[in-house]
């Protein structure tokens, strides 16, 4: 499968503005096609991955206090 779009952005998963912007991010933008099938295939897959960006986010914040 050849990618429909390349960006030379990479979020910093530490910082609190990117990761906000991708747990906000709509489906849609993963899933542009319209197809349904499509759109629900990529919300399982990203449904957790945005999960699992906060919590690390949050653990590195709290670590951080920590120091």
């Amino acid at each position: 499968m050849t990618s429909v779009y390349s960006s030379g952005f990479e979020p910093d998963p530490l910082d609190a503005l990117d990761v906000l912007a991708f747990v906000l991010c709509p489906v849609e933008v993963f899933a542009p096609s319209g197809d349904e099938e499509e759109r629900q295939a990529v919300e399982e897959l990203i449904g957790p991955a945005k999960a699992e960006a906060v919590k690390r986010w949050y653990k590195a914040h709290i670590e951080g206090k920590r120091s």
